[in-house]
């Protein structure tokens, strides 16, 4: 088991290579799996933001942006913009902007919710000192109207919560020192 932890294997083969190989394998296995979910639950335990999350936890997670703590509360925040930009433009019961990845729905209320929401996401993540590029594509998700159920938010974050689980073990499992919320930091 020792000899397949991920240091051991970086210094065997090629870089590339064997970070590639462990982003395909648990990318894969982790966005499957919340895939499985989705389709038993008929919830959104998949949407597209997940994908940029799962490679910044698989090929780079030790930066701040793939923390867990990081990637919750970006998450968070990018679902509370979208959605408060759907309330103050009164989009929440309105239809997606989007139909088969077309914009159809685009007008002047659904422009402005969709920059607010970005730019607040951004904003809060940076205020907080929690940022997690990923979740700039989760506040454009609500906003455009894609997801918009409140029982759905909920949903969306409990995936995301699922994802960092998943990370932290087979991140540990590989040998990497992720961190369980937060990188500590060197006095």
């Amino acid at each position: 088991m020792q000899r397949l932890k991920l240091v051991n294997l970086l210094k065997s083969f090629p870089e590339p290579v064997v970070l590639a190989i462990f982003m395909l394998i648990n990318g894969s296995i982790s966005l499957i799996i919340l895939g499985l979910i989705a389709k038993m639950s008929h919830l959104p335990f998949i949407f597209p933001s997940l994908g940029p999350t799962a490679f910044l936890h698989f090929f780079t997670p030790t930066l701040p942006s793939a923390s867990p703590r990081n990637t919750i509360y970006g998450h968070i925040i990018g679902i509370v913009c979208g959605y408060g930009a759907l309330l103050i433009f009164g989009l929440n019961e309105a239809d997606s902007a989007l139909l088969k990845g077309i914009p159809i729905g685009v007008d002047n209320h659904r422009i402005l919710a969709v920059g607010v929401s970005i730019g607040l996401t951004g904003a809060l993540m940076i205020l907080l000192k929690c940022s997690h590029p990923p979740a700039g594509a989760t506040t454009l998700i609500i906003s455009l109207g894609v997801i918009t159920r409140p029982i759905h938010l909920l949903i969306m974050l409990l995936a995301v919560s699922l994802l960092v689980l998943q990370t932290i073990i087979i991140n540990r499992l590989a040998g990497i020192d992720y961190p369980f919320w937060e990188k500590k930091h060197s006095q």
